[in-house]
């Protein structure tokens, strides 16, 4: 074995240092080392089942912030609906609000022409009755038969009248 380059003393040497350096480790930093191996182990399940709690608490507020979302999408919605009907009601309120205002001024209006006509005919009646005088006054003069006043003032008032209305 010299020959191949091994001292069989020195093997043996190194052979029993060897065993007696993995005894000395065995027996003092073997337990410790494996201790803390197992420690970081544990710590890494732990570290691991914290992140998968982390994980579904994630989505669990997720989905409750997306329920909550779709809540208030729905009430907007839903405030949106109500702002347009109270639009709308308000709109149909004072369109029907005008035309009431409209038809109330129409009715003035008329009553107003009624009025003027009215009072028109009244001064035309008047202006025809001084006509109707003067035209008696002629007539006396002329004759003083009582049923031929009569006759002739009706005439003058109806002729005026229907010369009136056309």
């Amino acid at each position: 074995m010299a020959e191949l380059g091994f001292h069989l003393p020195s093997l043996l040497v190194y052979l029993v240092n060897f065993l007696i350096l993995l005894a000395l480790l065995y027996f003092l930093a073997y337990k410790r080392i494996l201790a803390l191996l197992d420690q970081r182990s544990e710590r890494i399940r732990e570290s691991l089942a914290e992140a998968e709690r982390v994980k579904q608490d994630s989505a669990r507020a997720q989905e409750d912030m997306q329920g909550q979302l779709t809540a208030a999408r729905q009430e907007g919605q839903q405030v949106l609906e109500q702002a347009r009907q109270a639009a709308e009601r308000y709109r149909q309120e004072e369109q029907e609000r005008a035309q009431q205002q409209a038809a109330e001024f129409l009715e003035k209006a008329r009553v107003d022409i009624q009025q003027e006509r009215n009072a028109a005919v009244e001064e035309v009646r008047l202006h025809f009755a001084d006509l109707a005088l003067t035209a008696a006054e002629q007539v006396i003069e002329r004759a003083l038969d009582r049923d031929a006043h009569r006759e002739l003032i009706n005439r003058v008032l109806e002729e005026s009248t229907q010369g009136g209305r056309s």
